[in-house]
């Protein structure tokens, strides 16, 4: 969380190192009436979130208004389970001096953070540029030594650094935190843990004392102006007697908004806090159905894209479906013609073993004539009987020669698992001869 005075630079600080776009004032009217959460940014590892608050010297709103504010964001935060890990305190090194707005920003600060977080709090000095460097190191050691100023708080453990509007600088200060050990402060042990009303915190007391010296200075200023008023009246000078009771008036509507906002501190917060936690629940209910409408998305989604898949898988088994009918008509046909040309081999066949029949009885015929002639020869010359031996041979093999020959072009090359039983038909033809 950055706390501080108004227009010491902590939305400027904020916007720096987070990159966000947090309003800045640039003069006396202060943008941060609200406390306002920086975009998350990482650094060294760790994500960081800025919490700006709201000065109480604040120009839109009144001490209490800002109080509230403040006291909400932290209370709600810590019933959450969030604490901070540290708190920067904003102060302008170009002040000439630690004014009395000043100082009560700071016993605010002390009253909401309490002694037991201060190991926690680094006390940020800003706007070095606008001061030589002699002269802010001389109100430095000032801020430092003073009891009356930071020095309390740094013998107590709190830390002090130098902003010099650089990312780097920014980015150092953030490390003196960074890997605190988180605590609550102690506004909110108040609130939460003691169950306290936001008037009988230490802040609430603090903001109560300021409230009631601040009316006790304005009904002196308007008790010494009656007197002022009584004696113009007693001297007869009606202008002067109007002047003053004008000025009266004005002071008597600044002590009524003050008895107003230390009545409503109480009253107000209450009320406040009632409607934010019923805003958190809306916002809760509201997210669990966003949740319930994203999944109902995230399911439809994932349902669409397994439809999608299996479209996808349809559309390429059809085509491979396709691509097997084809092969499968393909194949169809060889066999067909395969079919239709082993029937035309067949019928070759048949007409061929008819033909060696034929062509076989008359060879046969030839070759009996050619054996009886070798037998009743028996005294003839082995020349002669070689001679007859020889003619028997040729005649067998004429009558292989002329069994394949009937099978027409390519018959010796006819697949022999169809055309066996006609070679072996004519087989037999031969070894008969």
């Amino acid at each position: 969380s950055i706390m501080g005075p108004t227009g010491s630079g902590k939305s400027t600080f904020t916007n720096l190192v987070s990159g966000s776009k947090l309003d800045v004032s640039g003069g006396l009217r202060s943008c941060t009436d609200v406390v306002q959460a920086a975009g998350d940014f990482y650094l060294d590892g760790r994500r960081v979130t800025l919490i700006d608050t709201p000065g109480f010297d604040d120009t839109t709103r009144s001490d209490t208004d800002v109080l509230k504010s403040i006291a909400l964001f932290l209370e709600t935060s810590y019933k959450q389970g969030t604490k901070l890990a540290g708190v920067l305190y904003f102060h302008r090194i170009s002040d000439f001096k630690m004014t009395g707005l000043s100082r009560k920003n700071f016993n605010m600060f002390r009253k909401l953070c309490g002694d037991n977080t201060l190991e926690n709090i680094v006390i940020v000095t800003n706007m070095w540029g606008e001061v030589d460097p002699q002269t802010g190191d001389k109100r430095e050691a000032e801020l430092m030594r003073e009891d009356i100023f930071f020095k309390p708080v740094l013998e107590k453990g709190a830390k002090m650094a130098r902003h010099e509007n650089t990312v780097h600088s920014a980015e150092t200060i953030i490390r003196l935190i960074l890997n605190n050990h988180p605590l609550p402060l102690r506004i909110q042990e108040e609130l939460v843990d003691g169950h306290m009303d936001l008037s009988e915190t230490s802040a609430g007391e603090e903001l109560n004392r300021e409230i009631n010296a601040k009316i006790g200075r304005l009904q002196e200023d308007v008790r010494f102006l009656k007197e002022e008023m009584e004696q113009a009246r007693k001297e007869k000078d009606e202008q002067a007697r109007r002047e003053l009771d004008i000025e009266i008036k004005k002071l008597q509507r600044e002590v009524e908004r003050f008895q107003n906002d230390a009545r409503r501190l109480g009253s107000d917060y209450k009320k406040e806090k009632e409607r934010l936690e019923a805003r958190l629940k809306q916002v809760e209910s509201e997210g669990r159905e966003e949740q319930v409408e994203s999944e109902g998305r995230e399911e439809a989604d994932r349902i669409k894209a397994q439809y999608q898949q299996q479209t996808d898988e349809n559309e390429r088994l059809e085509v491979r479906l396709e691509q097997a009918r084809e092969e499968v008509a393909r194949m169809r046909a060889q066999y067909q013609q395969k079919t239709d040309e082993n029937e035309r081999l067949e019928a070759r066949l048949e007409q061929a073993r008819e033909e060696v029949d034929r062509v076989g009885a008359h060879y046969q015929q030839q070759i009996d004539e050619l054996n009886s002639a070798l037998q009743s020869n028996a005294e003839s010359s082995e020349q002669e009987k070689a001679s007859l031996r020889n003619d028997i041979q040729i005649l067998s093999r004429k009558l292989l020669v002329k069994g394949v020959g009937l099978l027409g072009p390519g018959g010796a090359s006819i697949d022999r698992f169809i055309a066996r039983p006609f070679f072996d038909h004519l087989d037999k033809w031969a070894v008969k001869g």
